[in-house]
């Protein structure tokens, strides 16, 4: 493989492989992805000129199930992102003992710079282009950056519109309405909130002396930063895009979650109803917010937050990694040595496509559950699949990633196994 980000996620199943005997056979199937696809969109703008938009989709294994995977707007969007981002879904699907593969898909754009018009004409056009690429039992998107329950709304309507019936189970992260899953908006946060309610105690870590700093302040970001305040743990740190915030002392973070709501803009501030006030607190950097002196950090952005550049700066003890891929591989070496723990974007983060399987499975029966069965479900899975991995970090002496990995590729290999290999052909 010589794309740089799909070679850097690959090294982290190459160090995998250190510590599990697997065939040959699978080493090699998990190497590539089974199937990508690029299109050139066009789309009509409000002031009628045309404009080509590039989208992906790649579907990278599908040896456990049809596969899953987000569906990002961003100008950042290339094939070897989507690549990778696909290779990531295969295992966090295998980790949290999913029964689907892992994909991904992307258009390149700057959605900000869009109408709502414009983007439903690109959403629509977009499954146009990949209709017969995806389906309940072939890949199944989901929303990811920039993306939201309307434009998966749009995307599963157009679907159905080209196959003359409606399929709710083609896309997940829909509006209620459409057959979305109560939960589902939350989900990847909540999982997060699960998975480090379970690791914190075994460090002897009280929410109450826990400070935490976190990158991102989106979807997924804001939910967790106000599920973990809500816990008693100190936020101190937030940041979006444009920059952040930070007090020693501690922020309000259900008031900063209005305000960003009103605003589209981060301050440290306190509301009482509709009435806000700032309160003293420092303007910061993402990059500076990761180098801050907290106890927990959560890059909820962007992968590629912590390379060899800035890896040495870092000082928090704990980084969970709410993003896909916030860490270079070159990171995790420098990081590993200096102690700090990393728990890997394929556990805390799987909340999401452990409830978009909910989802699925729903559509699929016509039947639906109560948002306290869906979080009920979410923490079981959660919680068990999180102990059975740090169990196999401390048998194996290695780190969480690690583990995490020969978890997940020990039951990929299984799957591939099953279907023959050189073995079953040559006496």
């Amino acid at each position: 493989m010589t794309a740089t980000l799909l070679s850097d996620a690959n090294q982290r199943l190459e160090k995998a492989l250190q510590y599990v005997t697997i065939h040959e056979d699978a080493i090699e199937r998990l190497k590539f992805p089974k199937a990508s696809l690029t299109v050139s969109i066009p789309v009509r703008m409000d002031d009628g000129s045309l404009r080509v938009f590039q989208g992906y989709r790649v579907r990278y294994d599908d040896s456990r199930g049809p596969t899953k995977g987000g569906v990002r707007f961003h100008p950042s969007v290339t094939l070897d992102e989507v690549q990778s981002l696909a290779f990531w879904m295969t295992f966090k699907c295998a980790a949290l003992s999913i029964p689907f593969g892992g994909a991904k898909g992307g258009i390149t754009l700057n959605p900000k710079e869009l109408s709502k018009f414009e983007l439903e004409r690109l959403s629509r056009g977009y499954i146009d282009l990949i209709a017969d690429f995806i389906g309940p039992d072939i890949d199944i998107p989901a929303p990811d950056v920039y993306t939201n329950p309307m434009i998966m709304g749009w995307m599963m309507d157009q679907y159905s519109t080209i196959r003359r019936q409606i399929t709710p189970a083609v896309v997940t992260g829909k509006p209620l309405t459409m057959g979305g899953s109560l939960g589902r908006e939350t989900a990847t946060a909540m999982g997060a909130f699960f998975t480090i309610q379970t690791l914190m105690p075994k460090y002897d870590r009280r929410p109450e002396e826990t400070t935490v700093a976190v990158q991102g302040f989106g979807n997924a970001g804001s939910v967790i930063a106000e599920l973990l305040f809500r816990a008693g743990y100190k936020v101190v740190a937030v940041s979006d895009s444009q920059g952040g915030v930070y007090a020693p002392e501690g922020l309000d973070i259900p008031s900063i979650r209005q305000f960003k709501e009103s605003t589209r803009g981060i301050k440290a501030v306190y509301c009482k109803g509709t009435v806000c006030n700032s309160i003293d607190h420092e303007v910061l950097t993402n990059a500076e917010l990761l180098e801050l002196d907290v106890d927990i950090l959560v890059p909820a952005a962007l992968e590629n937050q912590i390379t060899g550049e800035n890896a040495a700066r870092i000082r928090a003890p704990f980084i969970f990694e709410v993003a896909n891929g916030p860490i270079t591989s070159a990171a995790d070496q420098i990081l590993e040595e200096k102690g700090i723990q990393v728990f890997p974007d394929i556990l805390v983060n799987a909340g999401g496509v452990t409830v978009s399987y909910f989802e699925w499975v729903q559509n699929r029966c016509g039947y639906y559950w109560s948002l306290e069965e869906v979080n009920q479900r979410l923490k079981e899975k959660m919680t068990r699949e999180t102990e059975l991995i740090w169990v196999i970090s401390h048998e194996l002496s290695c780190s969480m990633r690690t583990a995490a990995y020969v978890h997940a590729l020990k039951r990929l290999a299984e799957a591939i196994e099953a279907k023959g290999t050189r073995d079953d052909y040559t006496s």
